[in-house]
């Protein structure tokens, strides 16, 4: 029954299918519901509304297990003091995903200077009592940078940042945190009106789990000042596995390896490159029916981190034999930038640009196949193989540009696999 306003039926009609958690809890079971005004309703929920129910109220609790938070603000000055004595850890390796220009440090410390609060920094505490920065990098960065306090990989201090000049202060132009030149530096005043600013920091508990850092640091900084999925990918991989992140950047200087993908500057830039090697990596390994997902960036995420792993049982050694295998046969073949282009029966030859199809089929199969073997291939055969992979109709259906990767990987990496298995 609809009811009108004030009548039993309209306070009731309300609560069917959603309830909402405010800052009064109110929580269903098999009790019945009393509500509005001094009219006593009654409503007994079916059981599958109370399983419904249950099981979100169920995933609300897990969840919140997984993360202990805390939270103050703390001036700028006691973060500096913090970074020197090593207590917060920005991960060198990250400033090279991270491309903020000099007019926008410039801007940042203008906003400091005119008292414009700044977004929160999030950390993660972890069990030495350190700080690994999740999200607030590139400010940090800059804060330490001009005040001559940020360091490189190597432990080397890179020098004070010059600013710019900004809308609201342009006499910033040229300025310094502290220069011998007192016409293009900070005096007492303005450094201490950064160092007393405060910035509010979220902190993540060294008691939450593990995964939760990375799920946050992809959360906070996906579709940021970082440019690609795969740049945010590198970070969560040098924040869990450092050395594995170095190993991959080794692999991706193989002359062979260059040759055969051919990119351009602006995927090379965005470290495309690294993404190819590690889609080659977590494929090849993978069993058929493991080949089942909903997003390829959560895909490769969740990969990357599974076989970087303390627990893994991921072989680098027989993975880096398989790759280099596979980029020699590939050059030894005479295809060199052919390799992943597009075969043209009618034109016969290869045609376009790089395929991540191509890729996937061609050089995720002879990875499979040299973790199998050693042995060599034959150069001929292995290009009529490729040209049998482009031109099955399984291929074509799976590999048009309107197809999604969910749908095209379970396809084409069986496909190669299965021609290439042989050679």
């Amino acid at each position: 029954m609809n009811g009108a306003p004030g009548d039993v039926g309209h306070s009731v009609k309300v609560i069917t299918d959603y309830v909402i958690w405010g800052t009064m809890m109110t929580w269903l079971t098999n009790r019945q519901i009393y509500r509005q005004d001094s009219r006593i309703t009654c409503l007994l929920l079916s059981k599958e509304q109370q399983r419904l129910i249950m099981a979100l109220h169920d995933e609300i609790e897990n969840g919140a297990r997984e993360i202990a938070t805390d939270g103050y603000a703390i001036s700028i000055g006691e973060i500096i003091n913090i970074y020197k004595d090593g207590e917060l850890d920005l991960h060198p390796e990250f400033q090279r995903f991270f491309r903020w220009k000099q007019a926008q440090k410039s801007k940042l410390i203008e906003s400091i200077l005119l008292g414009i609060p700044l977004p929160s920094i999030f950390v993660f505490q972890r069990t030495d009592g350190v700080w690994d920065v999740i999200d607030g990098l590139q400010r940090l960065s800059t804060i330490l940078e001009f005040a001559g306090e940020l360091k490189e990989e190597d432990g080397a201090k890179k020098p004070q940042l010059p600013l710019t000049k900004t809308r609201y202060l342009p006499s910033l132009e040229g300025k310094y945190w502290n220069s011998p030149d007192a016409t293009n530096s900070f005096g007492d005043a303005e450094r201490r009106m950064i160092k007393r600013a405060k910035i509010d920091v979220k902190i993540i508990k060294s008691d939450s789990s593990e995964t939760s850092k990375f799920e946050l640091f992809q959360r906070l900084n996906t579709g940021g000042s970082i440019a690609s999925d795969q740049e945010v990918r590198n970070c969560l991989l040098i924040m869990n596995n450092r050395e594995m992140f170095k190993w991959i950047e080794e692999l991706a200087q193989n002359a062979d390896f260059q040759l055969c993908t051919a990119l351009t500057s602006r995927q090379l830039e965005e470290r495309y490159d690294l993404e190819l090697i590690l889609r080659f990596m977590i494929l090849k390994g993978l069993r058929e029916d493991q080949l089942a997902f909903e997003d390829v960036g959560d895909f490769l995420t969740d990969q990357m981190l599974n076989i970087a792993s303390l627990t893994s049982h991921f072989s680098q050694r027989s993975s880096k034999e398989a790759f280099e295998n596979t980029f020699r046969a590939l050059v030894a073949s005479g295809l060199e930038d052919d390799s992943f282009r597009k075969y043209d029966a009618n034109k016969g030859r290869f045609l376009g640009s790089f395929s991540i199809s191509g890729f996937e089929a061609v050089a995720v199969g002879l990875g499979s196949r040299f973790e199998q073997s050693n042995s060599p291939v034959n150069g001929e055969r292995l290009i009529e193989a490729i040209k049998q992979i482009w031109g099955t109709r399984e291929f074509t259906e799976y590999s048009g540009s309107g197809v999604r990767a969910s749908s095209r990987i379970p396809h084409i990496v069986p496909l190669g696999r299965r021609i290439i298995a042989n050679l």
